[in-house]
C-alpha cells in the first residue's frame, strides 16, 4: 500500500472513492458538506432514505455523485459529535479500510484525519489513520500453498492519500507519515514472525532473521551467541529450558549506534521462546497450539529496531533476545530441580511452565554486564495471570524508575498501544521464598501471579534502570499476533532520541 498526504477540496479530488464523515443524526462534516454542496445535496437524499444514520463504524457507499470527480463517495458514521474521542476516530478509519476493501476503487482519498478528535491533534490522526489501515490490511498467507494462494482475491485498493486542512500542515502531516509508516514496517515484522508456526520459527530461525535484518539495514549489527558461548558465560537458567528440545538455544544480541560516542544505550530484552509446551509441567492440550506466540516479546524487539532504523534516530540502541524452546524431554527440567543463574543467584524451578524468567534473568545479566544501559526495558509473553487482571486491551508495566513508567505510559497512551502499571512492592519478595535455594520461580500460590514474576526478574535488574512489560493479552487476539508493543516502544524511543542522552560515566 502506499500511503501520500495531500490538501486540497474533496469535490475536486479525482480518485477512486473520497472518504468524509457523518455524525450521528446524519449530520455531516464539513468535508461532507462541501460535496454535498457541490453535487446539489446528493449526500443528504441518500441520507434521507434511512441507509445510514452516522451511528459509530456505520459505511454508506455512493457511485458518481453529480458535479465531483471522484467515483465513489464512502460515508462513516462518527457516532455522536460530542463524544467523538480516540476510540470513535479509529474505528470510524477501520470501518472506512473495510468498506474501501469490497470495491474496485484503486485509490481513495480520506478527510477523516480533518475531524477534531478530543484532546489530539493533526500529527496523531495522520498516524492514527495509518495504523488503523494497516492493520485493517494486513494478512498473513505465508504459509498457504501455491494453489490456496492463486484463489485468494486481490486488493484493488492501491494508493491512499490523507488529507490536511492547509499546506502549511504538509510538513507535520509528512512527519507523522513517515513514523506512521516505520511502526507499521516494525510492527510487520512482528506479525510476520508470532504468526508463523513452531516448526518454521525456531530459535535458529529467530536468528536467522535478526542477521537478515542486520542486512537489510546497515546501522544495525548482529551477533549470535551459540550455547557453548552461554555456557561460558554461565547462562545456567536459560540453558536449563533448553535441554527438553531439539533445537538449540540462541542468544541474539543487536546493536545500534547511531548517537554519540560516550552515549549509554538503551537496552530492550525480549522474551523469545518459539514454542512452550509447557515443559514436564505441560499445559492443557486447549489452545496449545497459541504458545507459538510465546516469542512475541523477541518479535517486538526486531520490530523496534526495524522501526527505529527506518527512522535513522539518533540514540544507540541493543537488543537481547534469549530463544529457546519448553518441551518435556528426558534432560527437560523437572520440579525441583536447582539452577544457577549467570547472576550467581541460584533457582528452583517449583514449575517449569514458568520458564520465561528463567530465560529473561540471564539476558538481563548480560545486558547490565556488558552494556551497562541508561535504561533496561524487557518485553514478555510471560504470565496468564496478567491476562486475567487486564484483559487484552493493556500491557502489565512494572518499574524500579518512575520517570521510566511514565515516559512509556505516555507512549503507549499516544500510540494507543497502551500499558497499565502494576506494583513491584518488596512486600511480595517473600512470596518467592525458597527451602532449598536463593529464589523459587514461582511462589507457592494463585495470588499475584503477574507481580511475582516481575518481582522475580526484579532480583537480577536492581543495579539498572528497568521496566518489564508483560504482554501475555496483548501480543495475539485470537489466532492474530497483533505487532504489540512496537508502537509502544517505537513511540518511547522516538520521544528518548530529542531529549538529551545519558552518557557512559552518569552515575545509575
Amino acid at each position: 500500500m502506499n500511503y501520500s498526504i495531500k490538501s486540497g477540496t474533496p469535490e475536486k479530488q479525482r480518485v477512486g472513492c473520497v472518504i468524509v464523515g457523518v455524525y450521528e443524526h446524519r449530520k455531516l462534516s464539513p468535508a461532507a458538506e462541501a460535496i454535498d454542496r457541490a453535487s446539489d445535496g446528493v449526500l443528504r437524499a441518500a441520507l434521507q432514505h434511512g441507509d445510514l444514520d452516522g451511528k459509530s463504524g456505520q459505511t454508506l457507499l455512493l457511485h458518481c455523485a453529480s458535479k465531483v470527480l471522484c467515483k465513489r463517495v464512502l460515508l462513516v458514521g462518527l457516532g455522536r459529535e460530542r463524544d467523538f474521542d480516540e476510540s470513535a476516530y479509529r474505528k470510524a478509519c477501520t470501518a472506512a479500510i473495510r468498506a474501501l476493501r469490497s470495491t474496485g476503487a484503486r485509490d481513495a482519498h480520506s478527510y477523516l484525519t480533518h475531524l477534531e478528535v478530543k484532546n489530539r491533534n493533526l500529527h496523531w490522526n495522520v498516524r492514527q489513520a495509518v495504523w488503523a489501515a494497516q492493520n485493517e490490511l494486513y494478512r498473513f498467507n505465508a504459509c498457504h500453498g501455491t494453489g490456496s494462494k492463486e484463489k485468494l482475491p486481490d486488493l484493488n485498493l492501491k494508493r491512499l492519500f490523507f488529507d490536511v486542512p492547509h499546506h502549511s500542515n504538509l510538513p507535520v502531516a509528512e512527519r507523522a507519515l513517515t513514523e506512521a509508516c516505520a511502526i507499521n514496517a516494525g510492527a510487520t515484522l512482528a506479525k510476520n514472525l508470532g504468526n508463523l508456526p513452531g516448526n518454521i520459527c525456531t530459535p535458529t530461525y529467530l536468528a536467522q532473521q535478526a542477521r537478515l535484518l542486520a542486512r537489510q539495514h546497515k546501522g544495525i549489527r548482529c551477533k549470535v551467541l551459540e550455547q557453548k558461548d552461554m555456557e561460558k558465560l554461565g547462562m545456567g537458567a536459560l540453558l536449563s529450558v533448553a535441554r527438553g528440545s531439539r533445537q538449540p538455544p540462541k542468544l541474539i544480541v543487536l546493536e545500534y549506534r547511531h548517537g554519540t560516542r560516550d552515549q549509554k544505550p538503551v537496552a530492550l530484552v525480549g522474551k523469545g521462546l518459539t514454542f512452550d509446551a509447557g515443559g514436564i509441567s505441560l499445559k492443557p492440550a486447549d489452545k496449545m497450539d497459541e504458545m507459538k506466540f510465546d516469542m512475541c516479546g523477541g518479535a517486538a524487539v526486531l520490530g523496534a529496531f526495524k522501526a527505529i532504523a527506518e527512522l535513522k534516530l539518533p540514540l544507540n540502541l541493543v537488543g537481547v533476545i534469549p530463544c529457546s524452546e519448553n518441551l518435556p524431554d528426558g534432560q527437560a527440567n523437572k520440579p525441583g530441580d536447582i539452577v544457577t543463574s549467570m547472576a550467581g543467584i541460584t533457582i528452583e524451578v517449583l514449575n517449569t511452565d514458568a520458564e520465561g524468567r528463567l530465560i529473561l534473568c540471564d539476558a538481563l545479566t548480560y545486558v547490565e554486564k556488558h552494556y551497562a544501559p541508561s535504561v533496561c526495558v524487557d518485553i514478555a509473553t510471560l504470565t496468564g495471570a496478567c491476562v486475567v487482571a487486564l484483559g487484552g486491551h493493556a500491557s502489565g508495566l512494572f518499574s524500579n524508575t518512575p520517570t521510566l513508567a511514565r515516559a512509556l505510559l505516555e507512549a503507549g497512551d499516544e500510540t494507543g498501544d497502551r500499558a497499565w502499571q502494576l506494583p513491584l512492592w518488596e512486600d511480595y519478595q517473600p512470596m518467592l521464598k525458597s527451602e532449598h535455594a536463593d529464589v523459587a520461580n514461582v511462589s507457592g500460590g494463585r495470588d499475584a501471579g503477574a507481580i511475582t514474576a516481575a518481582c522475580f526478574l526484579h532480583r537480577f535488574t536492581r543495579k539498572m534502570k528497568w521496566a518489564h512489560l508483560d504482554v501475555a493479552g496483548t501480543a495475539w487476539k485470537g489466532k492474530r499476533a497483533t505487532g504489540r508493543p512496537v508502537p509502544l516502544l517505537t513511540q518511547y524511543l522516538i520521544k528518548t532520541s530529542s531529549e538529551k542522552p545519558a552518557k557512559r560515566n552518569d552515575a545509575h
